[in-house]
């Protein structure tokens, strides 16, 4: 009998764990079949809420921010690359990468779930940032992307010149920190089993097995 799972994936789109994340929980449930389906929904969660407009060097910020030396940072990111090869996702590293704002991209994953096109705008969103560089806090490349996988180009830019969906925003932000959620990427199934971080696949579909088969341990 198909079990079925609601799957909250807390994350954000600058967060290139939450990439790894994604790609291991999709093999996993590949590799389940239709023994589970799931239904997966994004989480908003920002990691640099106060992030200015014009961003910051990521080499710089992660300096800044937990005190990593360059080397460190660069060693950090070659092993993200080797983990996102591992899913199928090429990371693009350059010295001028930078990190964004990324309040606006909620917004529209927001409204992208109300159209049925949340997952595919989210991982244009991972591509838009990761692969090609670009602004991803940008109301013209957040259009242009929201519209490349078949939402309303004008809509969405209509969205981004106003404040719609911010307090929708705001609320579900405030509502998984309230949870516990303090660190992305955040899986929650069923609203009571949070696995944490970018595991390998085989992690995320032995918890899933056992969550299904009622094997898991209350949470």
């Amino acid at each position: 009998m198909t079990q079925k799972l609601h799957i909250d994936f807390v994350s954000d789109v600058v967060c290139p764990w939450c990439v790894i994340g994604l790609g291991a929980l999709t093999q996993a449930l590949e590799k389940i079949g239709p023994e589970i389906e799931a239904e997966l929904h994004f989480q908003p969660f920002e990691l640099n809420p106060d992030m200015a407009p014009e961003g910051e060097n990521v080499t710089e910020h992660i300096q800044r921010k937990y005190g990593s030396t360059a080397a460190q940072s660069q060693a950090a990111r070659a092993g993200i690359t080797e983990r996102g090869a591992e899913v199928g996702f090429a990371f693009n590293w350059s010295p001028e990468s930078r990190i964004w704002n990324t309040f606006n991209a909620h917004r529209l994953l927001y409204w992208a779930g109300l159209e049925g096109k949340q997952r595919a705008l989210k991982e244009a969103l991972f591509s838009a940032n990761f692969n090609q560089g670009r602004d991803v806090s940008d109301a013209g490349v957040l259009a242009e992307v929201a519209q490349s996988v078949g939402l309303d180009g004008a809509r969405a830019a209509a969205i981004l010149a106003s404040d719609e969906y911010a307090q929708e925003v705001r609320a579900e932000e405030a509502l998984w920190r309230q949870r516990g959620v303090q660190a992305v990427p955040s899986v929650i199934v069923n609203g009571r089993w949070m696995i944490q971080g970018g595991q390998p696949a085989a992690v995320f579909e032995e918890a899933l097995r056992k969550i299904a088969s009622g094997a898991a341990s209350p949470a």
